[in-house]
């Protein structure tokens, strides 16, 4: 018997409508299913959370409802169970999810037959260290890390090293560390180059460079990378923002810097054969400029 779990985004299926049609079409296919609740009131915020605690022995699948940030959110926080996970877009673009709600029927058959394909997604894990030696709890992003400026309109100057080595130094809004998940994101938008999806590689890209010189750099997934945040141009301390796939935030200032590897945990998307990647970016770059 195949076991699911649906991962729902509370916005989007504020009554679950979708994910109760799913779940009664998977017992009717003589599955199990149990549905996830996706909030958390974490200090007064309502917040997008999946409790990797209430995964239960022997689940099979996760359906993740909703559009890409529901597919990054519960692939980090379930980053340590090793389920593969089918995104069902119920969202707008949806570019990471594979299949869109009102094909979910055909999915469900595919997967009970077998029909499919397993891609591992690389994902980051960054630990943000102190001047005085301080360090951060392990943060994991699907997508990407990003060095931002914080507080002022002012570039930030930030240097980038891989296994100790300088690569270049910045003066920027900011760096990413883009995985090739990430690429079709704000990597892309910065300049960066687009990956595909199971690329053994990373890309460091700055955000505007002051410099028309400075490009992306992408490198192999065996190198530690350690963004520093420096002093200003004009010899003052600054300050910066860590943020790892839009969520987790770790405020920096001169002196402290961040060392990220690619993860030795990963993610594994539900492929189906008939969708090509290529096929999708045409698809959803077209729709976002009206073509």
């Amino acid at each position: 018997m195949k076991k699911f779990c649906i991962i729902i985004n509370s916005d989007k299926d504020e009554d679950s409508k979708y994910a109760e049609f799913i779940k009664n079409e998977i017992e009717k296919l003589e599955g199990e299913c149990y549905i996830l609740p996706n909030r958390l009131i974490q200090d007064d915020v309502d917040r997008h959370y999946t409790d990797a605690a209430l995964v239960q022995e022997g689940t099979d699948f996760a359906l993740v409802l909703g559009g890409d940030g529901t597919l990054i959110q519960a692939s980090i926080d379930l980053v340590s169970k090793n389920i593969p996970m089918l995104g069902v877009n119920i969202g707008t673009v949806g570019f990471l999810t594979e299949v869109d709600v009102e094909d979910i029927l055909e999915a469900l058959q595919k997967l009970f037959t077998g029909d499919y394909e397993l891609e591992n997604r690389l994902m980051l894990e960054a630990v943000a260290h102190t001047a005085e030696g301080g360090e951060s709890k392990v943060l994991y992003a699907l997508n990407d890390a990003v060095l931002f400026k914080r507080g002022n309109d002012r570039l930030i100057t930030t240097s980038v090293y891989s296994d100790g080595e300088l690569l270049d130094t910045y003066n920027a809004d900011g760096v990413i560390i883009s995985t090739p998940t990430g690429s079709t994101g704000y990597n892309l938008s910065a300049g960066g180059p687009v990956m595909v999806p199971d690329a053994d590689a990373v890309v460091v890209t700055p955000i505007c460079p002051h410099s028309l010189n400075k490009r992306s750099i992408v490198l192999s997934t065996n190198e530690t990378i350690k963004l520093s945040l420096d002093k200003t141009k004009e010899g003052f301390n600054d300050h910066g923002t860590l943020v790892m796939d839009g969520r987790s935030l770790i405020n920096m200032k001169t002196g402290d810097f961040v060392d990220i590897n690619v993860s030795k945990e990963n993610s594994k998307f539900i492929k189906f054969k008939d969708k090509s990647f290529f096929k999708k970016m045409r698809r959803k770059f077209s729709s976002l400029v009206g073509e």
